[in-house]
């Protein structure tokens, strides 16, 4: 990064010995300042090129957890399982699972082919990153996991969003803490309609993406579509998980879900 200098007279009639610290301390102000600025690239690189993420991930933390063992730029890297854990920079806990193979999103049909991972229990386990953020267990109705949509994203490398709720969705959710498994009921939550299922399982029959694609079988009506997962109780492996879908053709639906996670993570404080 190169900082303009203006000349005034004074500096043409300075001594030469007089301007070379001058010089020596700008340009050593001008190096920290990059240094200080490197942590915002990120944020300047996802507002102009959709594949951000995924150069991050592909370019900087999978050839450092090959090469150092350690996951450059992100919080985590597992090769064998392919995906890693990037602490998002908005809000003080949201982090997200991005595969390390070339997915593009909710639409693709990598999701459903034959040794496809479960990203959405991959992503389960992930929450206690955001837990690590606010120093403190939540319950795991507190814990979120969401997708938007095609139409709803900034990012063509799927990711999965991992932050806390908003209480009041917790709460409204709760009325299906006891829910039958495997049934869809329909809902409202923060003015959008949505469809909810308990179900026991995040894997194989469980994963959300299966689930919603039973009544969504081509790729444009996947793209429609966003999906939340949240505990349905305190203790998800022991009460089941809620999935939360909706679409952009449903009548008050919505392409994205984002909004029901809380990015400041009030529940974290009380609040």
């Amino acid at each position: 990064m190169t900082l303009p200098m203006r000349t005034t007279t004074s500096d043409t009639l300075a001594s030469a010995r007089t301007r070379r610290p001058l010089l020596r301390s700008a340009a050593a102000w001008a190096a920290a300042l990059v240094v200080a600025l490197a942590a915002g690239a990120c944020a300047r690189l996802a507002a102009v090129d959709s594949n951000a993420l995924w150069k991050i991930v592909d370019l900087r933390c999978v050839p450092s957890q090959q090469a150092t063992g350690t996951p450059g730029q992100c919080t985590a890297v597992d090769l064998d399982k392919r995906y890693a854990i990037l602490k998002d920079i908005v809000g003080r806990s949201q982090y997200l699972l991005i595969p390390t193979d070339r997915v593009t999103g909710i639409e693709s049909p990598l999701l459903f082919a034959p040794h496809a991972r479960d990203y959405w229990a991959d992503a389960w386990a992930a929450r206690r990153y955001v837990e690590k953020s606010v120093k403190r267990s939540l319950p795991d109705n507190q814990l979120g996991l969401e997708i938007n949509s095609k139409y709803r994203r900034t990012q063509n490398q799927l990711h999965i969003h991992i932050d806390c709720m908003h209480a009041e969705v917790s709460a409204a959710l709760a009325r299906h803490a006891k829910d039958a498994p495997g049934e869809w009921r329909w809902d409202t939550l923060n003015g959008n309609r949505y469809r909810i299922m308990r179900v026991t399982t995040l894997m194989q029959a469980g994963n959300p993406f299966s689930l919603v694609a039973r009544d969504n079988q081509n790729v444009e009506a996947m793209a429609m579509q966003t999906i939340l997962v949240t505990g349905a109780g305190a203790f998800a492996d022991k009460d089941g998980w809620l999935v939360v879908n909706s679409g952009m053709e449903v009548d008050n639906g919505t392409g994205s879900a984002e909004g029901l996670l809380d990015h400041a993570c009030r529940v974290a404080d009380g609040a």
